[in-house]
């Protein structure tokens, strides 16, 4: 029996991982449950699930998951430093589903106490990818990528012929905005712009596609997952969102990894690898499909992959600000204070104000994070008053 843990278990993907798990119970014990401040269904997995320990990461929770949890023998715990605490648990796999920069402390935890950590966290490669596989080395962690056309380039290699891998293909469904005019995208409302045409995800992740951000932080998560240089990984769109990923080799072959677009299919790969579980994912005919269809991207309408290019050229810290310019844009936008393609110019002025910038450890990803943090506020402020 293998043993688990989720960070993150009551969001999209923390919710289908707790789907599998239930499915089967005979293969897995679960080790602890982190919430971020969901304490209704946090406590209802934990006793589902049987789990060791609960947490819920808001403090002000922790009574009403005390009383929800009463009499069930479940640990109960809250607070970031609960959070970490559960991260550095002993465990065999780890769900790293806690989204930002704030799963950082945690990742790394779960990463520093070895094992298979399953990342569904972009921002732990992204901000912090030197830290972290200097981390993974040390400790001897396996990484397993959750993202589906990460994890697609993981199955396509599977033969361990890395050596010979000519470059790597990420699809992208081209988001809610693939065929719009660039008038069109500049008067676009939060409401188009999270009405994802495939994928059923989270506020920001569906507006990070609609940018094709989502695709830009790809691109430098699969740089650092599978050591391969920029100029050797190509993005396609994909509307059908049906090959996730392919991985073209020295001899002309192409492998590529093909599914429905259901996350249970990752996370499935990776809580079960090296072997394979059953999901209820729908069955792929591609009879029904009749067509897939590639196009290249439009970094004049979206640059936004442009810019993820370009953080990834110039290294240290310029992906940590990139990252959280865009956090802090992305909100803006949400709350209707700036426009859409105003996301994208605010990352750019961002990286342009700050520049070059290194980090070294978890601490210095951390304070140029708070630094574009404040930058990008400031120019969500300029462009909030512009616009009025």
């Amino acid at each position: 029996m293998k043993t688990v843990s989720v960070l993150g278990s009551t969001g999209s993907i923390g919710t289908q991982t707790v789907e599998l798990l239930l499915a089967n119970p005979e293969l897995y014990q679960v080790q602890a449950l982190v919430a971020g401040s969901n304490v209704a269904l946090l406590a209802r997995q934990a006793i589902e699930l049987r789990a060791r320990l609960a947490v819920v990461a808001d403090p002000t929770g922790h009574q009403a998951l005390l009383d929800a949890l009463d009499g069930s023998g479940i640990e109960v715990a809250s607070g970031p430093a609960a959070v970490v605490d559960a991260a550095s648990r002993p465990a065999d796999w780890t769900m790293c589903a806690i989204m930002g920069a704030v799963g950082l402390h945690s990742t790394l935890a779960a990463i520093e106490r070895g094992g298979s950590v399953a990342l569904a966290n972009k921002e732990a490669l992204v901000c912090a990818g030197d830290v972290m596989l200097r981390a993974v080395t040390r400790a001897g962690a396996t990484l397993l990528p959750v993202d589906s056309e990460h994890n697609a380039i993981f199955q396509a290699m599977a033969d361990g012929n890395r050596g010979s891998v000519d470059r790597i293909i990420l699809t992208a469904s081209g988001g809610p905005f693939r065929t719009a005019t660039i008038d069109e995208m500049r008067v676009a409302p939060p409401e188009a712009a999270l009405r994802h045409p495939v994928w059923s995800m989270g506020a920001k992740i569906s507006i990070d596609s609609a940018t094709m951000m989502n695709k830009g932080l790809e691109v430098i998560e699969a740089a650092r997952l599978f050591a391969i240089a920029s100029e050797q990984i190509d993005v396609l769109i994909h509307p059908q969102s049906t090959v996730h990923g392919l991985v073209c080799y020295s001899d002309g072959s192409v492998l590529a990894q093909l599914g429905s677009p259901d996350m249970r299919v990752p996370i499935a790969h990776t809580l079960a690898w090296p072997t394979r579980i059953a999901t209820a994912a729908p069955r792929l005919d591609l009879a029904a499909l009749g067509r897939l269809e590639f196009s290249a991207p439009d970094t004049e309408r979206f640059p936004a992959l442009r810019l993820a290019r370009e953080a990834l050229r110039l290294g240290g810290g310029v992906p940590t600000l990139m990252s959280a310019a865009n956090e802090i844009a992305v909100e803006a936008f949400l709350q209707r204070r700036i426009g859409f393609l105003d996301i994208a110019a605010v990352v750019e002025q961002v990286m342009l104000a700050m520049g070059m910038v290194e980090t070294d450890s978890l601490e210095a990803v951390i304070e140029i994070d708070r630094l574009a943090r404040e930058n990008a506020h400031a120019c969500c402020r300029a462009r909030q008053l512009h616009a009025a």
